[in-house]
């Protein structure tokens, strides 16, 4: 899926009040949007986590999130969701009510980002939910 430039600065602004991307930060997001393989490295603070976000909400379906660190996974999903973005995070500490709202959101289809620990991804359980998506 190609976007045009402004299109993409207007994205940005929209969800995340941001006038323009930083060093780096354009190339991932048109390559991701495009469905090429990218890899970033880019030093801590130089926004890696919009370089997912934004395609998430560009474009349709659900980005999925693979990240070890359950308190970094739950942060940016609170920050997510102050800006009104449906987000959530299935980690192994995660209350029952959550899980039926996460079900229910998956089955909906209103569900943009899905941050998973790495150990989830085991469970058959986590398996039949991502089949939903």
């Amino acid at each position: 899926m190609k976007e045009s430039s402004a299109s993409l600065l207007q994205s940005l602004q929209q969800h995340f009040g941001y006038s323009d991307f930083r060093p780096g930060q354009r190339e991932v997001v048109e390559a991701l949007l495009e469905g090429r393989d990218c890899l970033a490295v880019l030093p801590t603070g130089a926004g890696k986590s919009l370089c997912y976000q934004l395609p998430a909400l560009v474009r349709g379906g659900v980005v999925l999130v693979i990240s070890p660190l359950v308190a970094l996974m739950q942060d940016q999903v609170a920050q997510l969701r102050r800006r009104g973005i449906a987000a959530a995070c299935l980690h192994n500490g995660l209350p029952l009510q959550e899980l039926r709202k996460l079900q229910q959101q998956i089955q909906q289809g209103t569900l943009r980002l899905l941050y998973l620990a790495p150990e989830r991804l085991q469970g058959e359980a986590c398996r039949q939910l991502l089949e939903d998506l």
